[in-house]
């Protein structure tokens, strides 16, 4: 049973009306953000120069240190299932740069303040046929379009938004697991155990940021929508020293490694990105790239393994013939 004191003693947050701005051009700058200042007051901006989805240079205003100006606050109750506007988030990942160095579920786990054990991204050892190399497959919720985990929820607990994040409301949850069941990705969790002690204190509950969990609840990857506010990249792409996560704004047709942005279309077209399982009619927003020219050899992700987690792995690592590859 989920605790029914989860939002006693809770103030509002102060609300305010935050979206992504234009992708900057490959100078460090990153995703732009733009904010809407409700009360009227006269915020400080700059101009900076950024491209456009037709190839231009153009120079837009940005307020100065916004969130340091005002915090991000993460919308709660039904704000919080609009989205943030005009957004359409994507991710695209790279699985010639993948070594499985587990940096990704490491980032993931810290800044959502999971267990050990709880792992919303996984990644697997993959092989397409018995003549080609294995290689690394990290696996978290696709943020469909058309999403089955939202169709069977009895409460509305799972639900869509406009800017394509699939979210997680635990004040509504009932712990069902309808959704779980019709996930053909197995890519959501259950909360069977009290999370653990967090130094994060939030007035008001929301979905975007998924904390606290709740004990009976279902919780899964929600593409970081707190840091997609801020302009900051999901916990996993930024922590990946490989860079082989990019994540962006299909609007904007710009994604990001927090090295190098890059025009989403033109990466997905160059490399013959592919949506996995895109036959079930899920419509995935998420891509990958395939694994040519592979920058590490696949057992590279091993050596930093335990031998109890290498087993995990030895109906991919052995052939046909019993022998090791």
């Amino acid at each position: 049973m989920k605790s029914n004191d989860h939002s006693a003693n809770r103030r509002n947050f102060l609300k305010s009306t935050f979206t992504l701005g234009a992708a900057a051009l490959a100078t460090g700058s990153g995703v732009v953000l733009a904010h809407n200042n409700e009360s009227g007051a006269t915020t400080k901006t700059e101009k900076i120069k950024v491209l456009t989805t037709e190839g231009k240079v153009i120079e837009i205003e940005r307020p100065v240190d916004n969130c340091k100006i005002n915090p991000c606050a993460p919308p709660i109750g039904n704000d919080a299932r609009q989205g943030i506007p005009g957004r359409s988030f994507v991710m695209v990942i790279d699985l010639a740069r993948c070594k499985n160095a587990r940096k990704c579920i490491e980032g993931c786990q810290e800044g959502h303040n999971l267990r050990p054990d709880q792992e919303w991204l996984k990644v697997y050892l993959m092989k397409d046929n018995p003549a080609s190399e294995p290689y690394w497959f990290p696996r978290q919720c696709f943020h469909c379009d058309n999403p089955p985990c939202v169709k069977v929820c009895p409460v509305g607990a799972t639900f869509k938004r406009q800017d394509n994040l699939v979210l997680v409301d635990d004040n509504r949850c009932i712990g069902c697991k309808f959704c779980v069941v019709a996930c053909p990705y197995s890519v959501r969790i259950f909360n069977w155990e009290e999370p653990p002690k967090s130094d994060v204190s939030l007035e008001e509950y929301s979905p975007e940021v998924s904390l606290p969990a709740q004990v009976g609840t279902v919780s899964k990857c929600d593409f970081c929508a707190d840091r997609s506010r801020e302009g900051k990249l999901p916990y996993c792409a930024s922590s990946c020293p490989m860079g082989a996560m990019y994540f962006g704004d299909r609007n904007e047709d710009a994604v990001s490694n927090g090295t190098e942005t890059v025009r989403f279309t033109q990466l997905v077209k160059d490399r013959a990105g592919y949506r996995y399982r895109e036959e079930l009619g899920t419509k995935p927003n998420v891509w990958y790239l395939p694994p040519v020219n592979k920058m590490f050899d696949y057992e590279s992700g091993l050596g930093d393994l335990s031998e109890e987690k290498q087993k995990v792995y030895d109906d991919i690592r052995y052939n046909t013939n019993g022998k090791h590859k």
